[in-house]
């Protein structure tokens, strides 16, 4: 495969003084001389006008003799080229790509809808120009690719309560994603010539058809997991009452009533509403 040859055309500014001299030179000739033969110098004069090209910052220019790769242009500058040169311009600045929404399926065979952020540009010029066909096309469809991969490979989040949990998900571990989406893509893209400087989820979400159950199942998981530190931090405090009853011995307590004190105390700190006290103004057996 051939590789990018860098070169530095010729100072654009001397071609332009002898330009000037030819054109004008042979306009004032043929006038002053009437002697046609001038006119040679003048034809010369736009001849020589074909090749000049300006390279701006962060532009390239790729030259083709005939069909063949000459060399590329990166530094931005006034030059002059052969005439018979064909000159194609490469952007070499950053560009932002925004892929569309796809519906793909995570790990777990979840539908999901995700798209990417892709920050990219042009490092090879020859393999740009000449390895794929439309080289921005070749991102974009790159892109929507690596995103399906992607999207398999993790599942959207946890679901601990079935066995699944999982180290990785597309929706907790943004920086992980992030790092796997930029090396695929990077490596599908290598082929091109672009490098990619940035590559992130811009969106996720589970698709329409399940996206009102997945927020059922992940309110129910948030209310299991509430539900399970309320009730260890009851046992703590209904285990801590005991002890201090029994250390400071405040009152002699029986298996029966210590039941019956546990019962009420766990009511009491695991219920949804207030607890109703009632007063009792007998004796502990009454």
């Amino acid at each position: 495969m051939k590789e990018e040859k860098i070169i530095v055309p010729a100072n654009g500014y001397l071609m332009l003084f002898v330009f000037l001299v030819l054109f004008f030179g042979g306009i004032a000739s043929v006038i002053a001389s009437k002697n046609p033969w001038f006119v040679v110098s003048i034809v010369s004069a736009l001849f020589i006008a074909l090749g000049f090209i300006m390279v701006q910052p962060n532009n390239s220019r790729v030259l083709l003799l005939f069909g063949k790769y000459v060399g590329s242009i990166k530094r931005n500058g006034f030059y002059w080229t052969n005439p018979f040169y064909t000159k194609k311009k490469i952007s070499l600045r950053a560009s932002n790509f925004d892929s569309e929404r796809l519906k793909v399926n995570d790990k777990l065979g979840n539908p999901v809808m995700i798209s990417t952020i892709l920050v990219w540009r042009v490092q090879n010029t020859y393999k740009a120009a000449f390895d794929v066909d439309n080289y921005e096309n070749f991102v974009r469809v790159q892109t929507d690719a690596a995103v399906r991969k992607l999207a398999s490979m993790y599942p959207y989040d946890n679901f601990a309560d079935e066995g699944l949990a999982e180290d990785i998900t597309l929706r907790s571990s943004v920086n992980e994603v992030s790092e796997a989406l930029e090396k695929e893509i990077d490596e599908r893209l290598s082929i091109a010539g672009i490098e990619v400087l940035e590559a992130r989820i811009g969106y996720l979400a589970y698709a329409q058809e399940i996206a009102n159950a997945m927020l059922k199942r992940q309110q129910a998981t948030a209310i299991v997991a509430a539900r399970h530190k309320i009730v260890e931090g009851a046992v703590s405090m209904v285990e801590m009452a005991l002890h201090e009853l029994g250390k400071k011995q405040i009152v002699d307590l029986d298996e029966e009533r210590k039941a019956a004190m546990v019962s009420n105390l766990m009511v009491i700190l695991c219920g949804d509403k207030d607890a109703s006290p009632v007063l009792n103004t007998g004796t502990l057996n009454h």
